[in-house]
């Protein structure tokens, strides 16, 4: 697994390097690297889940560098990984009479129940998209602010669609470099189908305090969006930027 590491390594001198620039620097290295370690679970020649890798990557590397579940951090851990505390409870079912509801409502099987967990990414869900069209006869685009689909994670109840239980998230600790997935792709019986709502991502976002956050030291965090030309003028870095350069040797 260490391979990974190097090879990640190699590739970030190559990109990173402000004394021998390339115009062109050839990721095959890495790849053959990503399949190898992931004993081909992730190929050069087929398309997979960017979520899925990115979740595995990351833990790869912290792996890698001697990093564990618990007790022992890595530079990986150190920078993109937060804590926040999940609570559960069971809901009797619906057309159950209230009586009965109340019942096994004093159950110790209905009871909120707390766990603290760790992430590398948060994952954003989507409002439905619109099924009817616009005088037009074209589909509506929604557009949702980031705050509307970040309310997930500010403590209050979030109800799951697959089971009859009520959710809430409580962030306890951000990590300097906070990655969202937004989940656009949703499988059905045929195909894939993706939402295609437009989410606004304002310049700064303040999540450090509550109800979004216990305990951050970074209240005020930028937002890096990447294009063509790099990152873009505005956005904030991180403190351990420096750091993590100096780990790929950069610096």
């Amino acid at each position: 697994m260490f391979l990974l590491v190097q090879r990640f390594g190699e590739l970030m001198r190559k990109l990173w390097n402000p004394r021998n620039f390339k115009a062109h620097v050839s990721p095959h290295e890495m790849l053959q690297a990503v399949v190898l370690c992931s004993k081909k679970n992730f190929q050069i020649t087929k398309q997979g889940d960017g979520v899925d890798f990115l979740s595995w990557f990351l833990n790869a590397l912290h792996s890698a560098l001697g990093g564990t579940k618990k007790k022992k951090k890595t530079i990986v851990t150190d920078v993109f990984q937060g804590s926040m505390r999940i609570f559960t409870k069971k809901l009797p079912h619906p057309d159950l009479p209230a009586e009965e509801k109340a019942q096994l409502l004093q159950n110790a099987e209905y009871q909120e129940t707390m766990v603290e967990s760790t992430f590398m990414y948060l994952t954003l869900d989507l409002p439905t998209a619109p099924l009817y069209k616009d005088e037009k006869e074209q589909l509506i685009i929604p557009q949702v602010p980031l705050f509307s689909i970040l309310a997930k994670y500010n403590g209050k109840e979030y109800k799951t669609y697959k089971e009859n239980f009520l959710k809430r998230f409580q962030l306890t600790r951000l990590p300097p470099y906070l990655i969202f997935c937004i989940k656009r792709f949703t499988k059905n019986n045929f195909f894939v189908e993706k939402n295609p709502t437009i989410v606004n991502f304002p310049i700064t976002v303040h999540l450090g305090s509550p109800p979004w956050c216990l305990n951050s030291g970074f209240a005020k965090l930028g937002v890096c969006f990447w294009g063509a030309f790099g990152i873009s003028p505005g956005a904030q870095t991180c403190p351990l930027q420096s750091e993590v350069l100096r780990f790929l040797g950069c610096l």
